[in-house]
């Protein structure tokens, strides 16, 4: 049975874990658990596939894009338990970014080399962008409010604002599913029809597809773990401040299951699925993931988690949300969208890079 390269990268996983555990520098650690994460990440795109071949693409996607981000969450409950909030934000801000530019860029960009157009659902396209707004607009609700008014009543406002939002953001999310999945899966079908036409390979059980999720989720959870414990080390001795580390770093690596989902799947024409797991990660990283966060924060962190974005977070977030509408839209991809979603990208990692750390 010949082994791929990708798959030479499991051995990061036990040298990760003793290097760790030997204390060595820190990037040493940082970037084995960064690389131990990659074949994970195709287990979770094997086992997504599999399972989108009998459910369909928008629940393959919403399947992928909720076990991809367990990294994230327990990145970020890790750095909030060590007081570093500012991390936490810049990480879920990047993710976003990550995601909606990032992943979607190169998935257009790659898919487009091989494939001279791609057509994917617009009605799907136009709600996710819709959501992605939505999700903007409540996130900079809690750090507006606290520029409003005056420092006496945002300290006492402020975190019944963030609980009573968090609240309110779950509830939209439990609403939006039960329109995706329930009410009206026909704006999510995919445009070229039934998905198990594009299967190749033999087919996995829905057991087995389902029981190598689950683990290969576990594994991303645990490398995280080791990667957020090494980042705050290995960025000072780069020279980066926290911020950066947060919004660039921490945000690639926490979301490389799905980023690397949404790219094998855009690369096998399947842009449907490609496309439910990058916008769709973002969806759930901002209505479900960092409401979670705050309420999660009550009963395993030292003190309670701010949705307190600051201006540059912010700014990159709805820069990236109109530029994510306008290219993705149509319903038609090409390997130049790609392109302008990743320039808008590297635009905002540089401005990031020699932004000096700001606070709310």
């Amino acid at each position: 049975m010949r082994i791929s390269p990708v798959q030479w990268l499991f051995l990061f996983i036990p040298i990760a874990f003793v290097l760790e555990r030997m204390h060595v520098p820190a990037p040493l650690v940082f970037f084995s658990a960064a690389l131990a994460i990659v074949p994970i990440a195709t287990l979770i795109v094997r086992a997504t596939e599999q399972i989108a071949t009998r459910t369909g693409d928008a629940i393959g996607g919403l399947l992928n894009a909720t076990f991809g981000n367990a990294p994230e969450i327990i990145i970020s409950v890790v750095a909030l338990r060590a007081g570093l909030q500012e991390m936490v934000l810049a990480s879920l801000a990047g993710a976003i970014l990550a995601n909606l530019l990032l992943a979607l860029g190169l998935a257009f960009f790659l898919g487009g080399l091989r494939h001279h157009y791609q057509d994917y659902n617009p009605l799907a396209g136009r709600v996710y962008a819709s959501m992605m707004f939505l999700s903007v607009v409540s996130l900079a609700a809690p750090g507006a409010f606290s520029r409003i008014v005056s420092a006496d009543i945002a300290v006492v406002g402020q975190s019944t604002l963030n609980l009573g939002l968090a609240v309110l953001l779950l509830v939209a999310y439990g609403l939006y599913l039960v329109y995706m999945l329930r009410t009206h899966p026909e704006l999510f079908k995919s445009a070229e029809g039934d998905a198990a036409s594009h299967e190749a390979g033999p087919a996995w059980s829905i057991p087995r597809a389902a029981a190598t999720l689950v683990g290969a989720s576990a594994l991303a959870a645990w490398m995280s773990e080791i990667l957020v414990g090494a980042a705050e080390a290995t960025g000072k001795s780069l020279g980066m401040t926290e911020t950066f580390i947060g919004i660039v770093f921490l945000a690639i690596v926490g979301g490389a299951a799905e980023s690397g989902s949404a790219i094998a799947m855009a690369r096998k024409n399947r842009m449907d699925l490609s496309l439910g797991i990058a916008m769709g990660s973002c969806i759930q990283i901002a209505l479900f993931v960092a409401p979670l966060l705050v309420i999660l924060s009550l009963f395993l962190t030292p003190e309670p988690f701010q949705l307190a974005f600051n201006r540059g977070e912010m700014s990159a977030l709805f820069c990236a949300v109109l530029i994510g509408a306008l290219v993705a839209g149509d319903g038609r991809s090409n390997w130049f969208k790609g392109v302008q979603l990743l320039t808008v990208y590297g635009i905002l990692a540089m401005l990031f890079y020699f932004m000096p750390e700001v606070r709310p």
